[in-house]
């Protein structure tokens, strides 16, 4: 048997392959199956519960933000006020992540074959790209800061990291409760965390200013903030990105996966593989399988979606599978000229 799955044969058509991705249903040498999608399917309890904990550390983190930012106004503070722009984005992120949740679980209708799934992916890039802006606006205040650092009182900034600490340590466990499995998910709880880390950053600079009077560990505790909002920012543009360039999700090894379908009994090769996500964690997969003319193409390619769904936890396949006797080429495709499986070029005159 021959697995091509690491590398696309060169006479591949984009053209095809996207119609079979956008077909409903699944292809068992030719005949459709329904999909068994597996959005808003997980032990969470489904999207209105996500809604629910998603909104419970909305609300947590907004009220949090309003003090916040009274404070750092008030005492001119730019590590609380760093602080109170990074929580400005988990309210964003956090809030983007409800409206997903339910957009993203729309049925596929009309022309949006694959639903609204890449909602997830979109809102992730946008959370991204604004911790990156916001990231680079407060390294440039801190740095202007180290120069000619204002009279900031340790007392104050101490208090309201420490509470920040609690109320960002009580957004982790209530959006956590989520699924994970969302991009748009873990992008908030990536910005939930890293605001832990940075109410930490503020808290030292807080007792390091009213223990020793040193005023610019404000502006160290901004740029120590700005750092991590950096590293959340591009691992979640990253993370968009492979979802828009169709790259096989991660912890996911096509070749692998060809292998898997080439051991199948029956299969003889595999070729044109695409193992892509379709966002919210729900990976696809495409391929054209070459069937042994002793094995019935149906039951294999049944035998190809067991493995995949069994060991690569892929349900969304879509697969053709042909007979091919020797070198002979097919005529036609998916079983199409005796409801089993094609003729070849000198049987062709026969039917």
């Amino acid at each position: 048997m021959k697995s091509t799955s690491g590398q696309q044969r060169a006479g591949q058509q984009r053209a095809g392959q996207q119609d079979g991705r956008q077909d409903g249903g699944r292809q068992d040498g030719g005949r459709q199956h329904g999909h068994r999608h597996l959005s808003g399917q997980h032990p969470h309890g489904g999207a209105d519960a996500d809604r629910r904990w998603l909104s419970a550390a909305l609300a947590v983190i907004v009220a949090f933000l309003v003090c916040e930012v009274a404070v750092g106004l008030a005492v001119g503070s730019l590590a609380l006020l760093t602080d109170a722009g990074h929580l400005l984005t988990d309210a964003g992120a956090l809030a983007v992540a409800i409206l997903a949740s339910r957009f993203s679980r729309r049925p596929a209708r009309g022309a949006y074959t694959y639903g609204f799934t890449r909602i997830d992916a979109v809102s992730a890039q946008a959370n991204g790209i604004t911790l990156l802006l916001l990231a680079a606006w407060f390294t440039v205040a801190a740095v202007r800061r180290l120069f000619d650092p204002p009279d900031v009182p340790g007392a104050a900034v101490l208090v309201v990291a420490l509470i920040g600490i609690a109320v960002n340590l009580l957004a982790v466990v209530l959006a956590a409760k989520a699924d994970q499995a969302s991009l748009n998910v873990r992008g908030a709880l990536a910005h939930l965390i890293t605001d832990l880390w940075a109410f930490v950053a503020t808290a030292v600079a807080g007792l390091v200013m009213l223990l020793t009077g040193w005023t610019r560990a404000d502006a160290v505790a901004s740029l120590v903030v700005a750092g991590l909002m950096v590293q959340s920012g591009v691992g979640l543009v990253r993370s968009a990105g492979r979802v828009f360039l169709e790259a096989a999700p991660n912890g996911t090894d096509p070749a692998r996966i060809g292998r898997s379908m080439a051991s199948v009994a029956g299969v003889r090769e595999v070729h044109d593989l695409h193992v892509w996500d379709l966002g919210a964690g729900e990976p696809a997969l495409s391929a054209h399988l070459v069937i042994d003319a002793s094995h019935d193409c149906h039951e294999v390619a049944r035998g190809v979606r067991r493995v995949l769904a069994q060991t690569h936890r892929i349900d969304h396949a879509t697969l053709q599978a042909d007979h091919q006797h020797g070198d002979r080429p097919l005529v036609g495709d998916d079983c199409a000229l005796d409801g089993h499986g094609p003729g070849y070029v000198g049987d062709a005159l026969d039917h």
